[in-house]
């Protein structure tokens, strides 16, 4: 009787269905896309190649917010009037007194800055700043190769492309967009300059550090600094240090009287193994053996103990600002 029971009362109860979602396919790219992107670009393609449009230009753009961010994305705390002076070139202000002239304005009253004082003391600082960590750094390099790496960083090429890379172009005030790059390597110094008036020399110092003095991780000395005599370099430097008068010796060859001749010429003095090098002749393998040398005397070489770029230290000679 009970199981007839439990039976009944399982069929009077509703039953109960898994009712899945039924996926409904939809397309997330309406017909009228491709036919005005086709349109645009047929537009496009009408017009030629276009100047590039300076950031400036757009609705949006809040030049003093996006100072206060500059200042912000470097850690540095800058007063936003010096930094616009930073970023303001000799030609922005002429393009203004020549703009209020156009409009017949007489008496232009202009109360702007560019930043020639402020590049002239950043390259000071900049300059004696590196050749510091330069100096600390290459202890046994010569002074020539001091100021073939201190040259390489203070370029032009080189400061213009790390202000770039820390998105100075849309900040500058010049007259000509994209600007040039001597006008970015000025403002780059500029700011080193309103970083030392604004937070010290100390700031400054570990700025020029992080930002200009890393740029020689990674890189090939010798091609920065370019020996034109290696082989009468080295003999200085022996005469130089009293380390003997040096001595090419063959040390192998192999291939003589073919097109795939090699040499191995080591470089001695005092008995002691300078360098070696090897070439297709022994003149080229004594120039190769002389760099080599050279490697050794001023560390140099490719598997020399990385850079430290943590260095605490501070040029003893800098000027003080003159007011």
């Amino acid at each position: 009787m009970s199981l007839i029971r439990t039976t009944l009362r399982l069929i009077t109860q509703p039953q109960r269905f898994n009712i899945h979602p039924v996926l409904d396919q939809s397309r997330y790219f309406k017909r009228w896309v491709a036919p005005t992107l086709r349109e645009l670009r047929r537009r496009q393609k009408k017009l030629g190649p276009q100047l590039p449009q300076p950031r400036s230009g757009f609705i949006e753009w809040n030049y003093r917010a996006e100072l206060f961010a500059f200042g912000k994305r470097l850690h540095e705390e800058f007063q936003l009037d010096m930094l616009q002076t930073a970023f303001t070139q000799p030609s922005y202000v002429e393009k203004e007194y020549q703009r209020q002239k156009d409009l017949g304005i007489k008496d232009s009253d202009i109360q702007m800055q560019d930043n020639n004082q402020l590049s002239e003391r950043g390259a000071y600082l900049a300059n004696e700043c590196v050749r510091a960590y330069l100096k600390h750094s290459f202890p046994d390099v010569p002074l020539e190769g001091i100021n073939a790496f201190a040259a390489y960083l203070l370029s032009t090429d080189m400061l213009s492309h790390i202000g770039s890379h820390l998105g100075m172009i849309e900040l500058l005030l010049d007259a000509d967009y994209p600007p040039e790059k001597e006008s970015m390597a000025r403002s780059l110094l500029a700011v080193i300059c309103a970083i030392e008036q604004t937070s010290g020399q100390e700031r400054a110092f570990l700025f020029i550090r992080d930002f200009i003095c890393t740029q020689m991780n990674q890189r090939d000395l010798l091609d920065i600094w370019h020996i034109a005599d290696p082989e009468q370099m080295l003999k200085q430097i022996c005469e130089e240090r009293k380390m003997g008068e040096m001595e090419p010796r063959l040390l192998g060859d192999c291939g003589k009287n073919t097109v795939l001749a090699a040499y191995h010429v080591g470089i001695y003095a005092n008995k002691t193994l300078l360098g070696h090098g090897f070439g297709e002749d022994v003149a080229t393998a004594i120039k190769t053996a002389s760099l080599n040398a050279l490697q050794e005397i001023f560390c140099l070489q490719d598997n020399a103990r990385p850079l430290n770029f943590r260095a605490q230290f501070k040029p003893t000679n800098i000027k003080a600002i003159e007011n």
